[in-house]
């Protein structure tokens, strides 16, 4: 990935976490990003998380994954912003017990750096980690609540470039022409009657 990233930032989300809400935490930090950094979501019981723990800058102090007992109460989502140095870092590595290549190894050799900030993603904003079927559950019930309320569809790629202005309108056409028939299509048809 190093050729495609070049000198540019990058953004790195896991599959299984969906983000709902105004993302203006996230402009935040990708203007601010000076290294790395990492998010951090007001939890009930840390204990089942990783945790992050900051000082009055935003600098982060210290990762720990699922500890006992938690320095705060601000879990790190699968949402990450590193600078172009990540494909240096990386590259070196080592895999751990499980013979995986860990994020948090990513994270700490920033920490270690004295390049790794928080940035706290405040109330209204949904984080759903569907990681386990239960979790599952409870995000597929979350997005049919508001999709059927509203009558819009969460994380629909095509509008979502069409309204930033990634994609033109006779490409969104082009593209959506292409879908299957389906409520989906149906949807995308309504977005630009």
């Amino acid at each position: 990935g190093g050729k495609f990233i070049g000198n540019s930032q990058v953004c790195l989300i896991l599959g299984d976490n969906i983000f709902y809400g105004k993302l203006d935490f996230l402009r935040s930090a990708i203007e601010n990003n000076d290294g790395g950094t990492v998010f951090g979501y007001a939890v009930k019981s840390p204990q089942s998380y990783g945790v992050v723990e900051f000082d009055e800058k935003m600098n982060v102090v210290g990762i720990e994954e699922k500890p006992k007992n938690p320095k705060s109460k601000y879990a790190i989502p699968g949402l990450y912003i590193f600078n172009s140095d990540v494909v240096n870092v990386a590259k070196n590595i080592k895999p751990s017990a499980r013979g995986e290549l860990e994020i948090t190894d990513v994270q700490l050799e920033y920490l270690r750096r004295g390049k790794l900030k928080v940035e706290l993603i405040g109330r209204g904003i949904a984080w759903l980690d569907t990681g386990t079927p239960e979790s599952l559950i409870e995000a597929g019930t979350f997005i049919y609540a508001i999709e059927k309320r509203q009558g819009t569809k969460i994380a629909c790629l095509e509008e979502i470039a069409l309204n930033q202005k990634f994609i033109t309108l006779e490409q969104y056409k082009e593209n959506v022409s292409k879908l299957p028939n389906c409520s989906y299509k149906d949807y995308c048809l309504k977005v630009i009657e």
